[in-house]
């Protein structure tokens, strides 16, 4: 009986695995198999192709290819700037709700919401039209303080994507921290008042060490999807294409060499190295704050 209730369980997550496998790593699989290949034209390219194994040359074209390793610096240094502000502003703003009654929280939370449940092309549409010059609003305001600023000028393209990336990410972190917030004993917090400790004690010395767990969760995702960062750095080229290259991100470098230049073997091991470094980054990451969340 109980080898039986085990084969129903476990009958539940056969549309999960099912799912996992077709949509993971038979891909994941057929991109390394792709990536160990090269396509050579005949007939000074108005004949045939035929493709060559080449075992890791890809990958070491990659290595060696300063563009796609400009990118990835380029993105890293931009993450190590962007995340911890993300971080900290959600962390503020879920220690904000946690100080508020339970009714009063959830109308903030719902609105501190809304940015992330817009779709992150619309959100990067929307923050385009309000930096822009001609008809948006925080150009003619800058004026007014005696301000002249441009948000597409090349020292302002990141600062300008990260402020969307921001605004459209705190939400989803503030509810992660919040809802560790929310498994503190509050008996704790009374004992602490009891002693005197102030507001702000209580939340540096209680209650922020219990939520670094999830402040280490809401990081790693923020690095994974940093890393990948593709849609907002493509709609600003559209408006500025002399600072936001095809090279800017590595993605819109394998985006190029798939679709524009039909490298498919490069793209795909383009791919595959960029894997590897998000899940080097991220080890590195749980590594150095593990220990700090235990």
């Amino acid at each position: 009986m109980i080898r039986s209730q085990r084969w129903k369980g476990a009958a539940f997550t056969v549309p999960f695995q099912l799912g996992f496998v077709f949509l993971y790593l038979i891909p994941i699989g057929y991109a390394v198999y792709e990536s160990l290949f090269v396509e050579h034209q005949s007939g000074l390219g108005l004949g045939g192709s035929t493709q060559k194994f080449s075992g890791l040359d890809n990958y070491q074209q990659g290595l060696t290819d300063s563009a796609f390793m400009n990118s990835v610096l380029r993105v890293v240094l931009f993450a190590c700037v962007q995340i911890p502000v993300m971080l900290l502003v959600s962390l503020l703003l879920a220690l904000f709700l946690d100080a508020l009654s339970s009714k009063a929280a959830g109308r903030f939370r719902i609105f501190l919401l809304v940015p992330y449940m817009i779709p992150g092309v619309v959100a990067a549409i929307v923050w385009i039209n309000l930096y822009s010059p001609d008809v948006g609003p925080l150009t003619p305001l800058g004026k007014v303080f005696g301000l002249s600023w441009n948000f597409f000028a090349p020292s302002m393209v990141w600062p300008s994507i990260g402020n969307l990336l921001t605004w459209h990410g705190i939400g989803y972190n503030m509810v992660i921290i919040y809802a560790a917030l929310q498994g503190v004993p509050r008996d704790l917090f009374e004992a602490a008042r009891l002693d005197g400790a102030s507001e702000f004690r209580v939340a540096t010395s209680i209650k922020i060490p219990y939520v670094r767990g999830a402040l280490v969760l809401t990081g790693m995702l923020s690095i994974i999807q940093m890393l990948q960062i593709f849609n907002e750095p493509a709609l600003f080229r559209n408006v500025t294409p002399q600072t936001v290259n095809d090279s800017f991100t590595p993605i819109m470098i394998i985006y190029n060499q798939a679709f524009n230049a039909g490298n498919y073997h490069y793209a795909a091991a383009l791919s595959v190295l960029l894997a590897l470094i998000l899940g080097l980054a991220s080890f590195l990451f749980y590594r150095l704050t593990a220990k700090e969340a235990d």
